[in-house]
Order: structure tokens, then sequence, then C-alpha cells
């Protein structure tokens, strides 16, 4: 690649992303709403509310099957589980066809940089269908502790897709060191910042006055690897000891399995499930929380808790390699294990209980969000950072 494309004010960019995600969208709609000529090929079907030079479906690993666009966290409880082991099983058989789309479309658009937005299937698709144009590949919190060993298929496309990757983007340090691990070189450039690119600080900031009130939510959705079984559980040991204890739960209105839970638990009084919501609607469910939790077992950087920590939640989840790159415990946030109701409870009640450790952590909180979560600041860097890798 020549310094041309390094020193031209805009570039012409290939994001391959599971469109319907609002992580790849709010990191893609930067580039295209910059100027930059922008095309989409998305593993799933959708619309995006950006401008784009082009936009292709390229179903990988079963997303083309009927159904399969469903917004990601909003799929039934019992299926993400069995979904999530089919393709590991068998996604992987289905690279090599979808690799060939995505090869033509690569020489038609010809872009000065690839950029694949998850190794699961997209960054393997991409690696596979590689003819030397400078290729970005972002991991996402599990791509290596849940995904890449599950399978013998998926290890090997993990470790080809990290080989051939130019450059890295991860939404966590432990990520940039387990990807050595599978096969990228350490040579090679590599960004650290929020998968999304970071918060929009003018939707998602704190209320005027700190939320008294001991509201807990959970905005994570039914994933495999959010345990929001234990999390259900843990609820009535907190009434038990907060009876003025309510919780909100995103993106679980109408799922049986979460109605299920608090029909056997007896929890409906404390319990509101909630529909998917515009970013602009989130954040005031936000503001209405003292609490944001994420119970998962396995993780980044997850956006959601940034979202709710820019809006004057305290923290609290599973205590993960990750977690703690943001969470430092008993300072800005508590953790717990996500396998366990009572550490979870523990740690509810903990922090409704502790009006000062909440308030010395809303200030730490805050500075942490501007001067490593914010959007511009971060999508700045994603500027630079694909410069480096083209020039």
């Amino acid at each position: 690649m020549t310094g041309a494309y390094y020193n031209r004010e805009t570039m012409r960019f290939l994001f391959v992303a599971d469109g319907r995600s609002p992580i790849a969208q709010n990191w893609i709609r930067h580039f295209a709403e910059r100027g930059d000529e922008v095309y989409v090929a998305s593993t799933f079907a959708c619309t995006l509310d950006f401008p784009l030079s082009g936009f292709e479906v390229i179903p990988v690993a079963f997303s083309g099957f009927k159904n399969a666009a469903q917004r990601p966290g909003t799929a039934p409880a019992r299926t993400v589980g069995l979904r999530t082991a089919i393709r590991q099983w068998f996604g992987p058989l289905t690279i090599r066809r979808a690799a060939n789309q995505l090869r033509g479309l690569i020489e038609r658009v010809k872009p000065d940089l690839i950029h694949a937005m998850r190794i699961p299937y997209e960054g393997m698709m991409a690696a596979d269908a590689y003819n030397g144009t400078p290729f970005v590949l972002s991991t996402w919190g599990n791509d290596f502790t849940l995904h890449a060993p599950s399978t013998r298929l998926m290890s090997h496309y993990t470790r080809w897709t990290m080989q051939v990757a130019d450059a890295l983007h991860a939404d966590c340090r432990r990520d940039v060191r387990l990807a050595k691990g599978w096969g990228f070189e350490p040579g090679k450039p590599a960004l650290v910042a929020p998968g999304n690119g970071g918060i929009r600080t003018d939707i998602f900031y704190p209320p005027e006055t700190p939320v008294d009130e001991p509201v807990i939510i959970n905005p994570r959705g039914f994933r495999p690897y959010v345990r929001n079984d234990i999390f259900f559980k843990a609820i009535p040991l907190v009434l038990a000891k907060r009876p003025d204890a309510r919780f909100m739960f995103s993106l679980m209105a109408g799922e049986p399995q979460a109605e299920q839970w608090i029909k056997e638990l007896r929890i409906g009084h404390a319990v509101e499930l909630l529909p998917p919501m515009s970013h602009s609607k989130m954040a005031k469910v936000f503001r209405r929380a003292q609490v944001v939790a994420s119970p998962s077992i396995h993780d980044g950087t997850p956006n959601t808790l940034l979202e709710g920590i820019a809006c004057g939640c305290f923290p609290i989840a599973g205590d993960l390699e990750s977690i703690r790159e943001w969470i430092t415990p008993n300072e800005n946030g508590l953790l717990f294990d996500a396998t366990a109701p009572q550490s979870i409870a523990t740690a509810i009640v903990t922090t409704i209980e502790n009006k000062n450790l909440r308030s010395n952590a809303a200030g730490l909180n805050q500075e942490m969000i501007a001067t490593r979560a914010e959007y511009q600041q971060n999508m700045q860097r994603a500027e630079e950072f694909y410069r480096e890798v083209v020039k």
C-alpha cells in the first residue's frame, strides 16, 4: 500500500460485520458520516440508517436462516445455547463458500482496508478471502475464551485468522495477550478501545442528582455466557434484606424463560422486563438505576456496562480479567462470582447500603469514561490506527 493512501483525507473501507449489532453500527457510523467511502458486508440481513457506498448480505454459519436476523441478545433463552453449539460445530464448514462471495465483493470494491468485526465468523470469512488488502480484525469479548477452544474446527480457523490479520483491534488488553497465543505476531499494530468505539456522552450522561432508590438494571439480555439464571436466583436473597429493591432487565419483555423464573421465585412485584430500546431511551432507563450489573462468565469490555457507568450507575460484574481492567473492587465497583447467587446478592446489598462507596465511585467512574471510553476520542484513535495499517 502506497503512502498516497496514508495522506488522503478520506478512505475506502469494507466492513465485514453483523450489521444488526449496535456495537458494529456505532463503529461503522463514524466513518460513514465522516465522508469516507464505506461498504458493508453483513452476515445477517438488516437495514442501516446511515449513508453507505454499498451493502451486501453474505450469510455464514447459518446466519441466512429464517428468524436468524433477530437483534443480538433478543433470541428466546432456550434457543441461544443450542444455536451457539450448532454454529460452533458446523459453522466453520460454511466459511469457504461465504469467503468466495466476499472475495468477489473485495475485487469489485477494491477497498483500502478491510475490517472484520469479530472472529467467528466474520473474521474467519475475511481471512479465507484475504488477497493482500490490509486486514484489521476486531476481537469481541468471548472470541478467545468461549468460541476458539469450543471445537477443533473453531480452533483451527481462529488460529488461521490470527495469523492472516495485519492488525488487531481488541476491547481489552487481555485479548491482545491472548491473540498472540493464537498466532497473532507481536510486532503487528494493535489498538485497545471499546468495541463500539466508546460512549457518546451527549446521550449517556449521569442524572442531575444521584439515584437514591435501590434500582438495579441488568442490560445484558439472553446470551450463552451471561448467567441470568443465577442472577434471578439472587433476587430473593436481596429482597430478604432489602424488600425495597427493584430490578430491571433489558431485552426480556415477553421472554417465557424470564417470566417462568419470576413466577417460580415469586418476585414479580420487584422485576420489570424491558423491550428493545433506542440508545436515547436506554440512557434514560440507566439514569433511573442505582446499580448496573453484568453477570457474565465470558467477556471483554461490555458496552452496556460502560453505558450504565456513564449514566451514573455503580457497576457490579462477574470477576473476570477483562472486567478488572475497568473495575477496581471497593473503589469504583464490585466484582462477584457469576455462578453463585449469594455472591451476586452480597454485591447488590453492599452497594445499596454503602452510600459513601457509591459517591466516591461516581467521580472515579466519570473520569474513567472521559479519559478512556469517550466516543470521539476513541474514534480519532481508530482513524490514526487505520492510517498506520495502510501506510
